[in-house]
């Protein structure tokens, strides 16, 4: 058999999964960045995060710029939304049904297209065109819905099944580093006037992270070969579903997430309370936005014991518990620096539910299937928060900020209680034991 062989770097042979030495530190796990392959994923990840959380403040500023309107500011939420969605899914089973590097080259490509594109809208007669812009924002959001489901499908395949959580924590870090840092330097940048800058700098990182994938070597689901069918792939959407609802485990790790930012996403209420509780701060805004994200940073910077984690499901309810009981604390808060820390401390737990939520995706369904896992992972993700911001804007209206936020936090600690009763299955999961439930599940698929 023929050793594959990596075309970029020097020749060498393309290097085996190896198992992931267990570590006694609390700092971030850095192991997975030994292996060569990761290191291209993960500089992926690295290279665009920034121009895209650039471009995420960058297009509600045009927008805005463009038409005044606040309105028009969250409609183009829903023009990113949709196609997020829809290819979310789709992208899913496109990611199970051909070689998932070159998915990720393909889709790397049109975001760098697209990103271009935005930059030469921006400098159009008028500063830019709602229209273009909405198309080319809906673009961007299809391009990271399909590309997103195969780069998470890879991971198992690359570190070994040992690796995954602690490269879901570097890729989960880093991506919290740029949603602190890109905001900020947006910011800086918009000052100057020119909001071309953004997307450009959005593009060149797209164009870095295809230079990066394409030394990887081929990364086919098991089981496929030949070219894409399209109509396979659509139908592979449903069959996704069938099998999830099979899967007590698999589903739960919906499940909870939907439940955690449904009933405590906590960004509508920051600009009611920035104006009102805590008014007399300096950037209270700011801060709340920020506070979330410090926290998961913070927990990705030391979250070297969370790689070895075996009782995964047991340690993401007591995680989610916690956001919740963070979540209750700040509908409390009557200062902003115990404000932000509360919800430095949800952060905190929901960077630890996130990687582990995600390992058991990664490990616990049998590769032909990842894709499709991931690609509801990112709609779950996507839409859980939005849905969150429906609830909390509607409580806090009618009944006050600190009742929306209390209640949520109670309800969702009551959820993980009665998920661990009433799923032993998930409250039990190990990950030492992952690969069993993944072999019971490819026999029962077979079966079907």
């Amino acid at each position: 058999m023929t050793t594959p062989v990596d075309p970029v770097e020097g020749g060498g042979p393309v290097e085996e999964p190896q198992p992931a030495p267990r570590r006694r530190s609390w700092a971030i796990d850095t192991t997975p960045l030994r292996n060569r392959a990761y290191r291209r994923v993960f500089g992926g990840v690295a290279v665009t995060m920034l121009g895209q959380q650039m471009t995420l403040v960058a297009v509600p500023y045009q927008v805005y710029q463009l038409t005044g309107s606040s309105l028009m500011v969250g409609l183009t939420s829903i023009v990113a939304l949709v196609p997020l969605v829809v290819f979310g899914l789709l992208g899913g089973a496109i990611a199970d049904a051909m070689d998932r590097r070159t998915l990720m080259v393909v889709t790397s490509v049109g975001a760098a297209v697209t990103s271009a594109l935005l930059a030469v809208q921006a400098l159009l007669p008028g500063e830019g065109n709602l229209a273009v812009l909405w198309v080319l924002t809906a673009a961007v959001s299809g391009f990271a819905a399909v590309n997103q489901p195969a780069r998470s499908a890879v991971i198992p395949a690359i570190v070994g099944p040992d690796g995954v959580a602690a490269a879901n924590a570097l890729a989960m870090t880093v991506r919290q580093a740029g949603v602190i840092v890109g905001p900020l330097l947006a910011g800086l940048l918009i000052a100057l006037g020119d909001l071309s800058i953004l997307y450009t700098i959005d593009a060149i990182g797209f164009v870095a992270a295809v230079l990066l994938l394409r030394g990887l070597p081929p990364l086919p689901p098991e089981g496929v070969s030949g070219p894409l069918r399209l109509g396979s792939a659509v139908r592979g959407v449903g069959e996704g579903f069938a099998f999830l609802r099979t899967q007590p485990v698999l589903l739960m790790t919906f499940v909870v997430d939907v439940i955690a930012m449904l009933f405590a996403w906590p960004q509508a209420v920051f600009p009611e309370l920035s104006e009102t509780t805590y008014a007399m701060d300096a950037n209270s805004l700011g801060w709340l936005f920020a506070g979330v994200s410090i926290g998961s940073l913070l927990m990705g910077l030391t979250s070297g014991w969370v790689s070895r984690v075996d009782r995964q499901g047991a340690v993401v309810l007591v995680a989610i518990a916690v956001w919740g009981v963070a979540i209750i604390g700040f509908g409390l808060a009557s200062t902003l620096w115990l404000a932000v820390f509360c919800l430095a401390v949800a952060g905190a737990g929901d960077m630890v539910s996130a990687v582990l939520r995600s390992s058991m995706l990664q490990t616990a369904a049998p590769d032909e299937m990842r894709g499709r896992m991931q690609g509801v992972f990112i709609v779950v993700v996507a839409g859980g928060p939005r849905l969150g911001d429906l609830r909390a804007g509607v409580l806090a209206s009618s009944f006050g900020v600190s009742l929306a936020m209390v209640s949520g936090g109670v309800v969702i600690v009551v959820a993980m209680v009665l998920v661990a009763v009433l799923v032993p299955s998930f409250w039990l999961f190990r990950a030492s034991r992952a690969d069993e439930l993944a072999d019971a599940a490819r026999r029962r698929m077979s079966e079907d």
